[in-house]
């Protein structure tokens, strides 16, 4: 039999088809627009959404036998707000994940309402990325629309919807709502009465591994698959690339550089940080997770190199940086290029150079990009050693870890082993893999991350070089703090 793995991302939809035995058969690629109709502002059109997904699942099948397809699993991007009328129809554009629209919102939550309130009920406190605080914009900016909501979906549920007519919403993802009593997997009655929100306007909750529902005859029929097709819950995009990494266990830790950044420490029992500069969530696996994450990661190579460079060409340029340079660069980058979110939870905050001079290179800025990265991740890193947890070796995915240099600039500047998957497909796989178990293929997440999971390469931190690189994060620290204020002056109107 066959799985279809779904990782429904910021700028594309990737999807896998996955043999029994784990082995990725096929990968297609399916890209879509991402709109700023604003400073600040990110949204998309869930209808791309569904049309990339369509064409995307009917050339992965090309050659194969469809009929032998069993399961479908999501991963997707996080906290979007999809709102639908009763007609089911989409109201506006999704408001994405990065969108930093909502600095009055945050600020009303986080201080009329206020923090602790706010993880009492949920486990986390406001960042501009969650839903609750876009939910409160539409009701100020878009009363009109926001009075015919009749159901709230996350990006991934959209596609979960049209595939099985359930609206449904596992309880990884929820939890970057600000809706969800995470401790104790419900909704929230007293945040859904501050967004001004009934129950029934919510989505049902399920397990990742769950099955929601088989195809619509009309879904099957446009993706040619047979109906008996079972779709699982899924899971947001950080619990399924867990979930694909095997980062399911008690102390298991992954790093993901994608388009964003996040640590991930997997958790067997209910766990808060106490300044809530971590996310805790619930994970794909059943238990539950602590979560740093920063909004710019990948994306600001990306965005250096081909915005500010005009180039593609990664490898080229990271081959300019020479080895006696890691470790010694006198240029600083601040990755806050959509604002950040753990731990400084800032939306005014920007990307920003330091330390340069008339002797310093392109290769140095590129350097510096690829090093402020890690340094941001490095943040949440410290927050999770202060709670006591002890990190010394971590799974590794995402578009960031295809770089060697990078890996090494990481594993050295966490002073932690690094482990690269011998898959790494990311969500899309955990997908997969949450589709196997709903079909009954493993008994649980574990089993199937124990037998499908393997490491193909490991990067040890160098003592010497990561004791370089702990002094420049000691200089690191002092740049936000030291220009903090300033973003509020330069932020546009």
């Amino acid at each position: 039999m066959f799985y279809i793995g779904i990782d429904l991302g910021t700028s594309a939809v990737k999807l896998l088809l996955v043999g029994e035995d784990g082995a990725v058969l096929r990968t297609v690629s399916k890209a879509y627009p991402l709109s700023f109709p604003h400073p600040g502002w990110s949204e998309q059109n869930p209808s791309d959404w569904w049309d990339a997904c369509v064409a995307g699942i009917r050339e992965l099948l090309c050659g194969f036998d469809a009929s032998a397809v069993a399961g479908i699993g999501l991963g997707g991007q996080m906290h979007g707000l999809v709102a639908l009328d009763q007609d089911d129809r989409v109201l506006r554009p999704a408001i994405l994940w990065n969108d930093g629209r909502t600095a009055e919102q945050v600020d009303y939550l986080n201080n009329v309402i206020g923090r602790d309130v706010l993880s009492a009920r949920t486990a986390n406190i406001a960042f501009a990325g969650f839903t609750a605080p876009k939910l409160l914009w539409m009701r100020q900016e878009e009363p009109e629309l926001f009075a015919r909501i009749d159901k709230i979906m996350l990006p991934k549920d959209y596609i979960q919807y049209k595939l099985t007519g359930v609206h449904a919403c596992d309880y990884s993802d929820a939890s970057g709502m600000l809706l969800l009593d995470v401790q104790h997997k419900c909704w929230s009655a007293q945040m859904l009465d501050v967004c001004g929100l009934r129950e029934t306007q919510m989505p049902r909750l399920f397990e990742s591994w769950n099955v929601t529902g088989t195809l619509l005859p009309e879904a099957a029929a446009l993706l040619g698959l047979p109906e008996t097709v079972r779709v699982t819950a899924g899971a947001g995009d950080n619990a399924a690339a867990a979930v694909g990494t095997g980062t399911v266990s008690d102390g298991d830790c992954n790093l993901s550089v994608g388009t964003s950044g996040t640590l991930f420490i997997a958790s067997d029992a209910f766990r808060v940080d106490p300044h809530n500069a971590l996310h805790a969530f619930a994970h794909a696996s059943g238990g539950y997770h602590l979560m740093g994450c920063m909004l710019s990661a990948a994306s600001c190579n990306k965005w250096f190199c081909e915005d500010v460079l005009r180039t593609a060409d990664y490898a080229g340029e990271q081959a300019a940086i020479r080895e006696e340079a890691l470790g010694q660069n006198r240029v600083f980058f601040l990755p806050y290029l959509m604002g950040e979110r753990s731990p400084v939870n800032d939306t005014d905050a920007r990307g920003t150079f330091v330390g340069l001079s008339m002797d310093t290179s392109r290769a140095d800025m590129v350097q510096a990009v690829l090093e402020g990265v890690a340094f941001a991740l490095r943040d949440s890193l410290e927050v999770a050693r202060a709670l006591g947890l002890t990190i010394d070796r971590s799974k590794l995915c995402g578009g960031g870890a295809k770089s060697p240099l990078w890996r090494r600039i990481l594993a050295n500047v966490l002073g932690v082993r690094l482990e690269i998957p011998q898959t790494e497909e990311g969500p899309g796989y955990g997908g997969a893999m949450l589709a196997m178990v709903g079909c009954g293929l493993f008994p649980d997440v574990r089993a199937a991350a124990g037998a499908l999971v393997h490491v193909r390469e490991t990067i040890e931190p160098d003592p010497a070089l990561s004791a370089l690189y702990a002094q420049r994060y000691l200089q690191f620290k002092e740049i936000y703090p030291a220009v903090r204020d300033l973003y509020k002056t330069i932020k546009p109107v």
